[in-house]
């Protein structure tokens, strides 16, 4: 029997296989025996260990030297260590990727463990008798899962494992498994895009090209009404869920009916993301509004001043902020003024430009542009750069401008007169509206600074309007 290293600090070691870390553990020992923290949720996330959320602790043992069990690779997490002898233990990687392939061993005795991302082929023999393997797991076994196995004579993997296997105790279900060349991929976790028929799922779309991984979903496919939502997938298999759809008609939501749309999509259904997320280890993405401020500070609004909406659009994007934030894996992108396809100001203005139309617009309200494709940016660079989670202003860069301000702009950008756009105060310019009108913030300024230090740059707001006219 080997002797247990004690004393050692509690440190990480890199390997080949991308995400498999193997960990030094220290071991107390005296006259008595000898004891170790396996799994130390705080010290080990901190020393770089995934937050992975383990949900059970298996443990199989081993009464005879070489009994070898393996390839087996499940879609979850596992933390692999011996409570008691000592193993070889042998990894490949089968998932998709450049890394597929890849082999890893080491021996494992109490003084080691190594945590196994999802996809990872495991296998072990013993070295000693009466080896207790133990292992954490982040999910349960599941019928609908999609599981690989790799033959562990693979001449690829090339395993040089310490007694022959010829020599050893294995069961048939594992010699009878396939080679590399006929190995089951496992598939990388997916990218769910929630309401991607408006104009920001139109803006990921052309973000994410032609990734595989992302999958696309409308209202009429996946409601954030519906309570089922919790259970309509095998969550695990998702890494990322993006919330892209929204209700924001905001004067509509001053009505009763508009009332209960706007809490619906704005509040509960993002409410019943963060659930799906808290529980399943998912990052969630969530898009914000100026509106969940009031407008009355005289400077940039920061991702950490006090929400204070006024109106009901404001109330319930506040709400889905606050229920967001209760999943540990969420960034949510606080935006103002946004442009994408379909209708909006920026074409409403172009087309008074074209048609001879002198407009009044506002010209208290200041802001900058926000162009989807710049959310769509934003979104994927802090998903890809792997950011501080939290939430993050994004808009265009450059002056705050009035809309009164942006809409003359629109008119010299199309040749016509600025001079042809009147500023009006915005309660001149709702005076004679027939129906309900939602109160709007004066300053819709965003700090940027936060988003900043992650690396993204924003864009300027007047350079990617001139863009989007000339399209």
């Amino acid at each position: 029997m080997s002797e247990i290293e004690f004393g050692k600090a509690l440190s990480v070691t890199e390997t080949p296989i991308p995400g498999l870390v193997v960990f030094d553990l220290p071991v107390h020992g005296d006259s008595r025996g000898w004891f170790k923290e396996n799994w130390q949720r705080e010290k080990m996330t901190a020393a770089g260990l995934p937050d992975f959320g383990p949900v059970q602790n298996n443990i199989s043992f081993n009464d005879a030297v070489g009994t070898t069990r393996g390839i087996h690779a499940e879609p979850w997490d596992k933390w692999v260590s011996v409570a008691t002898g000592r193993i070889f233990g042998a990894w490949v990687d089968l998932r998709e990727g450049p890394s597929f392939g890849k082999t890893f061993t080491v021996e494992v005795d109490p003084s080691r463990a190594v945590f196994v991302p999802r996809g990872v082929g495991n296998a072990y023999q013993t070295l000693e008798a009466d080896t207790a393997y133990t292992y954490l797991v982040n999910d349960h076994w599941s019928p609908d899962a999609s599981y690989s196995f790799l033959n562990l004579a693979d001449e690829t993997a090339a395993i040089a494992w310490p007694i022959p296997l010829s020599e050893v105790e294995i069961s048939e279900k594992d010699r009878a498994h396939p080679r590399l060349a006929d190995v089951t991929r496992i598939a990388a976790k997916k990218v769910l895009v929630v309401g991607a028929g408006g104009q920001l799922g139109s803006a990921l779309r052309a973000e994410f090209g032609e990734d595989a991984r992302v999958e696309w979903t409308t209202r009429a496919d996946f409601d954030l009404a519906d309570p089922g939502i919790v259970g309509a997938r095998r969550w695990r298999d998702y890494a990322v869920i993006v919330n892209a759809g929204a209700y924001t008609a905001v004067d509509q939501a001053e009505t009763p009916d508009g009332r209960r749309d706007a809490w619906t999509a704005n509040a509960e259904g993002p409410a019943r993301l963060a659930k799906i997320a808290a529980e399943y280890g998912v990052t969630v993405v969530h898009v914000s509004s100026d509106y969940v401020f009031d407008g009355t500070e005289d400077r940039p609004y920061r991702e950490d001043d006090a929400l204070c909406p006024l109106g009901v659009y404001g109330q319930s994007k506040a709400a889905g902020d606050i229920a967001v934030a209760t999943a540990p894996r969420h960034y949510i992108l606080r935006t103002s003024w946004v442009i994408g396809e379909g209708k909006n100001f920026v074409r409403t203005m172009a087309s008074l430009a074209e048609r001879g139309i002198d407009p009044s617009v506002v010209n208290d309200q200041r802001g900058r542009l926000t162009f989807a494709s710049e959310i769509a940016r934003a979104i994927v660079h802090l998903l890809d750069s792997g950011a501080p989670y939290g939430t993050y202003n994004v808009t265009g860069s450059g002056e705050p401008r009035t809309w009164a301000a942006i809409a003359a702009d629109i008119f010299a950008i199309t040749g016509a007169e600025a001079s042809r756009v009147s500023g009006v105060s915005t309660a001149d310019y709702f005076a004679s509206a027939n129906g309900p009108v939602a109160p709007r913030p004066s300053n819709s300024v965003l700090d940027l600074s936060k988003l900043e230090a992650t690396g993204f740059v924003p864009r300027d707001a007047d350079e990617q309007l001139r863009e989007y006219l000339a399209r």
